[in-house]
């Protein structure tokens, strides 16, 4: 019986454009992240490197790139949050029928424009009984110790879960330890309709 839906942020309630950051920095010479580029990204991510580290390795790394226009290539990923997302959610936190989490891959910098930009996001954050930020709890999907952080913090057995990701290295990740899982396709798909496809809700 599910008791948790575990939901991811991005591409679930938040409208991403995936390839934005990249289409920016190609006009700065910078064609793709190399090995050395993701590890940092991936450091950040978890929290492990100051902002301003952050945004100095790249603007020492390509000196054609100044700070301003990297925060902007790299905040252009973040779209907007559609409001029946919120609404959807809200819905689901007045019912109190399950335990809602959110667990999300994400880090300062965009929860920076986040908190500027979208009106509605102490609203979601606060239909949640617990919100986790990779970059906060130093821990991120789809690494095994993330699911376990969020199975011992919540005294829950993995099959009492439902998480709710757009990416599937996370959601196998999660099958593995034996979390119910929903790959959520976006573009495709809706959140909204979390009912209408899960045949663990029914």
């Amino acid at each position: 019986m599910i008791k948790t839906l575990l939901f991811d942020f991005g591409d679930v309630f938040l409208t991403l454009d995936k390839s934005a950051t990249q289409t920016h920095l190609k006009r700065f010479g910078i064609t793709e992240f190399n090995k050395e580029m993701l590890i940092k990204n991936q450091a950040y991510e978890m929290g492990l490197i100051p902002t301003k580290d952050f945004i100095s390795y790249y603007t020492e790394k390509f000196p054609q790139l100044s700070e301003l226009d990297f925060i902007h290539a790299w905040n252009s990923i973040l779209i907007d949050f559609p409001k029946h997302k919120l609404d959807f959610l809200k819905n689901l936190a007045a019912d109190k029928q399950f335990q809602l989490i959110l667990l999300s891959n994400t880090n300062d910098l965009h929860i920076q424009w986040v908190e500027e930009n979208i009106a509605i996001y102490s609203e979601f954050k606060a239909c949640f009984d617990a919100f986790y930020l990779s970059h906060e709890i130093e821990l991120r999907k789809p690494n095994a110790d993330v699911f376990k952080f969020i199975l011992d913090n919540h005294s829950r057995k993995p099959e009492e879960i439902l998480f709710i990701d757009d990416t599937k290295e996370n959601t196998d990740a999660a099958d593995k330890l034996g979390l119910k899982t929903w790959n959520l396709k976006a573009g495709n798909e809706d959140v909204v309709d979390l009912f209408n496809v899960n045949r663990f809700l029914i």
